[in-house]
């Protein structure tokens, strides 16, 4: 049975689509600390559909009255990438805190200016990189921080699947669709390099970032061949550390997804499983002082449902933010658009350096 706290977040989701369906409405409604208050929706079927379904206080067609309702403390941005910067840059001029899906937009220069009126707002503000809250990968974290030492290096991949739909549509109900729902001019698919680097890429820098701190330089290639795009990115660390990152987009194989990391007073192995799944990670963390290995059990993988309590946290009772914040965000845009500046001279391109879109 769901236990709620007694304080809670009033929480307005805007987007009724596939990922409010799969993951945001859901995350709401199961969170402890907070509720669904509101959807905002501009296809009226659809908004009724999941107003019928998750019975929110409150159903709107037009995000301008939803944000006036003094009651809503939240918004959820759960929109195409496109309106993430602008929907929560009304949402923090209404005075709402914002969690918003990744990426935080396409550029290095939207990025900044959101940062620095979510600075000037003094609201909180998430970037939806739920896999930070994946308790396997927060466990190998804690490791790094507190017991590894010195990191030597990181080997990451994120490997998408052709066999992906076929995996997931077994275990997630079909999405509810509208031929009224509003979407952004042209196409975002048109341009597949930047479509695969911000749906997926978005996921294995910020893991990278969230195990090993800032990166300060890439070197990129890229192969596509028989319709699969293959990037490998040499990347260097703050710290020193070397890192490997292998984003391939899609694997004759099942959903591969992991990485390795060597330190001074350890390692750590994880393999990550297809989102959907809501599995935590298989972790094993290697202590060289007494040749054991840990492996947390991460029980609890409804990833999307601990990011909004821990950004609920944040709110309601001041706790340090765990998730990607404005600047993460930013830092995230700036690695892509270097990975993808790379690839386009073959240097090796420093992040401080780099400006314009994905």
């Amino acid at each position: 049975m769901l236990k709620k706290d007694e304080r809670r977040l009033r929480v307005g989701v805007l987007g009724c689509g596939p990922i409010a369906q799969f993951a945001h409405l859901e995350a709401c409604v199961k969170a402890r600390n907070a509720d669904l208050y509101a959807i905002c929706d501009a296809a009226p079927d659809l908004l009724a559909r999941m107003a019928a379904t998750y019975e929110p206080q409150k159903a709107f067609a037009d995000y301008d009255a939803m944000l006036a309702d003094p009651a809503l403390d939240a918004v959820i941005v759960a929109t195409s990438d496109a309106y993430h910067v602008p929907m929560t840059l009304k949402a923090l001029e209404a005075g709402k805190h914002v969690l918003c899906e990744k990426p935080v937009g396409v550029s290095v220069e939207e990025g900044e200016a959101l940062a620095a009126t979510v600075a000037r707002s003094g609201r909180t503000y998430q970037v939806g990189h739920m896999k930070r809250f994946d308790p396997a990968l927060e466990a190998a974290r804690d490791f790094v921080r507190d017991e590894m030492g010195e990191v030597l290096a990181l080997k990451a991949w994120y490997c998408d699947s052709t066999h992906r739909y076929t995996n997931t549509d077994a275990v997630q109900p079909l999405p509810v669709t509208s031929k009224l729902a509003r979407k952004p001019g042209g196409n975002p698919k048109a341009d597949l390099r930047q479509y695969f680097m911000l749906a997926h890429g978005s996921h294995l820098v910020d893991t990278a970032r969230f195990l090993c701190g800032e990166i300060t330089a890439v070197r990129a290639r890229l192969r596509e061949a028989f319709g699969a795009y293959c990037w490998f990115v040499e990347t260097e660390f703050a710290s020193g550390a070397l890192g490997h990152l292998d984003l391939t987009v899609a694997v004759r194989m099942d959903w591969f997804e992991g990485f390795q990391l060597y330190g001074e007073n350890g390692s750590v192995l994880a393999r990550t499983f297809n989102p959907w799944y809501f599995r935590s990670s298989e972790v094993e963390i290697f202590h060289e002082k007494t040749a054991t290995t840990h492996k947390p059990l991460g029980a609890d993988g409804h990833f999307f449902r601990r990011q909004l309590e821990g950004f609920a946290d944040t709110i309601l009772d001041g706790a340090p933010m765990r998730g990607a914040d404005a600047a993460d965000g930013v830092a995230s845009i700036r690695a892509m658009v270097a990975i993808a500046r790379s690839v386009e001279t073959g240097e090796r391109v420093e992040l401080a350096s780099v400006t314009g879109a994905v």
